[in-house]
């Protein structure tokens, strides 16, 4: 990767006899959407913290921007942008003044009418932050965190307790980022959230990353099976597949390398005896099944 916005080189941070991160290797494109998933007690939340500055590292080498992030230099921060799981606003600011009040600690900052329209407040810009809803109040923060026309914007689970229509203006919004050429590093838990937006993501268990690449190529790679799902009639199942098949009620599902050719005696079986295959479907590995798959199930965000 030419030019790179976030380099880690063997990174390792540890709380008493707990080592949190253990040697890992990261590096993040200029101008790339980038997601971190991972489970609670992954070490994700700590990776995070010591690229924004706010943790130090007990071995390794990160370089954010060019800068060794925890200097915490002006020159570093001027050109960061972070926007925290929950943050602290005067509730008594409109939309626009909290914007302007932010942008005047940057020496560069974008236009706060800009801004507004980017994170599509455009419509609240003279509504006091009491009387936003949470969605809203979630854009203002990413408002906020781009008041500085920062390079690169670090996003910790930027959609928590969104609904579904908010979460896809949340998305549209990092959209537009992109389009700006801003790197995004994203924490998440939503599995399509980083399948829709990410153009990389890495998953990272126990301290180290176990997968990384583009979303809709990680399963493949990952996991070589495909899967075939269909209802059992009167509990029938292939001779030649009852090793393989598990079974859940009245529903199978067959993990096969070679699906063309499981799908065509499969379905010889089914048509031989006149047997409709009621629920049949054929699917390659998502993101959450390699997920699930590499942090050997658990679920979280931490």
């Amino acid at each position: 990767m030419s030019d790179v916005a976030i380099s880690v080189v063997g990174l390792r941070k540890r709380y008493g006899d707990v080592e949190a991160v253990s040697g890992l290797d990261l590096a993040v494109g200029t101008g790339e959407v980038f997601a971190l998933l991972g489970p609670n007690g992954a070490g994700k939340t700590t990776t995070v913290e010591i690229l924004e500055g706010y943790r130090q590292r007990d071995a390794g080498e990160a370089t954010v921007l060019g800068h060794d992030p925890a200097r915490r230099e002006r020159a570093l921060r001027e050109r960061v942008g972070i926007v925290l799981q929950s943050t602290g606003i005067d509730p008594y600011l409109t939309v626009r003044e909290t914007v302007e009040l932010y942008a005047r600690y940057y020496p560069s900052p974008r236009d706060p009418d800009e801004v507004v329209e980017l994170v599509g407040l455009a419509e609240k810009r003279d509504t006091r932050v009491l009387k936003l809803s949470g969605g809203q109040q979630r854009r203002l923060d990413v408002a906020i965190a781009l008041a500085g026309d920062p390079e690169l914007l670090f996003l910790d689970e930027p959609t928590t307790g969104f609904d579904p229509g908010a979460r896809r203006n949340a998305w549209q919004i990092v959209r537009n980022l992109s389009d700006l050429g801003k790197t995004v590093f994203l924490t998440t838990h939503y599995m399509d959230e980083a399948q829709h937006l990410a153009d990389r993501v890495a998953v990272i268990a126990r301290g180290e990353i176990v997968a990384e690449g583009p979303p809709s190529t990680l399963g493949g790679r990952h996991l070589a099976e495909s899967v075939i799902r269909f209802r059992r009639p009167d509990g029938q199942l292939p001779p030649a597949f009852e090793a393989q098949v598990r079974i859940a009620g009245e529903d199978a599902e067959l993990r096969v390398s070679e699906p063309t050719k499981a799908l065509h005696e499969l379905t010889a079986w089914a048509l031989g005896r006149g047997i409709e295959l009621e629920g049949l479907q054929v699917s390659r590995p998502t993101l959450e099944d390699v997920y699930l798959d590499l942090t050997d199930g658990e679920g979280g965000s931490g």
